[in-house]
């Protein structure tokens, strides 16, 4: 039997000054922000909703390719999806500002699976071509579960700079996480069980995750059936914001298409999803020390320092592919070129939460996440031709003009006129 300490018996506290103070440490940020009531069972939701998101146009593109023996109809049907999800998803995201999340975001979900699993049908049985774009323009109306989950920390957060500092931190690293699972987890269904079997496990995802997020109805930001507020397009400060969005999508779709390229120019076109997993880890990695700390100024004055930044890394992948033709450098390159990725993207967000008025805020990220679409399709459309009449080292060139184009744009936007 152990005997007790005759020390401890003549001074009490000298248990409690033996013991790291570790115990007794204040939980840091990303504690204290899962600690906040319901937003647990959101972010379960949020995230099952969000990894379809990485997963639809690559199981789309698997399946009709696959099927009908032709990418050009698989890249003109996602092509076609993508143009129409820019034009309805402000207006989705504005019903959604009106009239409430739960009301508006799962019958929105529930038409756009049914249109993914229209596509699924088409595909299958042979239905006309035309049939394809339809039924994949369906998907279109989507909610934008990312802007809604940065809604309802606004919602919750509201007042507290640093905490909503760390939540869109928090968002931007789980848009990392899964649009770099998604493709991988799309290949591996469609490659492993059949050619419908990502979009089909991509729309059981979405429908559960929706259902999840929207039923956690204590978290849910307040609607405003009758905003006083304009259109977000004429607030202040945001055009030339949205102008930064269009840039960096820019940078995203060039180098994706031009990495794409440059690895198939080398016999290792199958590597090409790792060296682009790569870059997402890096902004994953980045995205949650960038939420960890407590940055010094406005988000107004953060902005062109982390453009200015990402800007200059990007030569990186540039020096890589054109002076050393090493893809394995390439690959270290995006890796460290990508962490500048999301606290870029964390602070256009922040920007956006505080210029657009509340009752508008779905509406106004949504218009963000349109922009970085559009650049989207406009860097994948540049880094093509590029690649086409040059070379894909060279097309890395595409991505640095586009950061340096967001620079001059952040530099505009910084002070709202």
């Amino acid at each position: 039997m152990p005997q007790p300490d005759p020390l401890m018996a003549a001074d009490p506290t000298r248990h409690s000054r033996l013991v790291p103070h570790s115990r007794h440490r204040p939980p840091g940020p990303y504690r204290r922000l899962l600690a906040t009531p319901g937003c647990r069972a959101f972010t379960a939701g949020n995230l099952l909703a969000r990894l379809p998101m990485g997963m639809f146009s690559v199981s789309a593109v698997v399946m009709i390719a696959g099927t009908r023996g032709s990418y050009a109809l698989a890249g003109a049907v996602t092509a076609t999806g993508l143009a129409a999800t820019a034009l309805v998803a402000p207006w989705i995201a504005r019903l959604v500002d009106r009239y409430g999340q739960a009301r508006v975001a799962v019958p929105a979900t529930l038409l756009a699976t049914l249109g993914s699993l229209t596509l699924l049908l088409c595909v299958r049985y042979g239905a006309p071509d035309w049939t394809l774009f339809a039924a994949y323009a369906a998907t279109a109306t989507t909610p934008n579960i990312g802007g809604m989950s940065r809604a309802r920390w606004n919602h919750l957060l509201d007042g507290d700079p640093a905490a909503l500092h760390t939540a869109n931190s928090f968002e931007q690293a789980a848009d990392e996480l899964c649009f770099m699972l998604g493709p991988v987890c799309a290949a591996f269904l469609c490659g492993t069980f059949f050619p419908e079997a990502g979009t089909l496990a991509g729309a059981v995802l979405l429908v559960t995750g929706m259902l999840t997020f929207t039923a956690q109805r204590a978290t849910e930001p307040p609607p405003h059936p009758r905003p006083t507020a304009g259109s977000p397009l004429r607030t202040p400060g945001l055009p030339p914001l949205l102008a930064v969005c269009l840039a960096l999508g820019t940078v995203f779709g060039a180098t994706e298409v031009v990495t794409i390229a440059f690895a198939d120019e080398r016999g290792h076109r199958t590597a090409a999803g790792i060296v682009l997993a790569l870059q997402a880890a890096g902004s994953c990695a980045a995205g949650l020390v960038y939420g960890a700390i407590r940055p010094s100024g406005p988000a107004s004055r953060r902005h062109p320092w982390c453009v200015a930044v990402m800007t200059a890394l990007l030569t990186l992948p540039l020096l890589a592919a054109t002076a050393l033709d090493s893809l394995p450098l390439l690959a270290a390159a995006l890796l460290v070129a990508g962490t500048a990725t999301a606290p870029t993207m964390v602070t256009t967000m922040a920007l956006v939460q505080q210029r657009i008025p509340v009752a508008r805020l779905n509406e106004g990220m949504t218009l963000a996440v349109t922009g970085l679409l559009g650049g989207v399709a406009c860097g994948s459309a540049t880094g093509g031709w590029v690649v086409e009449h040059a070379s894909p080292a060279t097309g890395f060139a595409v991505p640095l003009a586009a950061a340096a184009t967001a620079l001059l744009a952040s530099a505009v936007s910084r002070t709202p006129h």
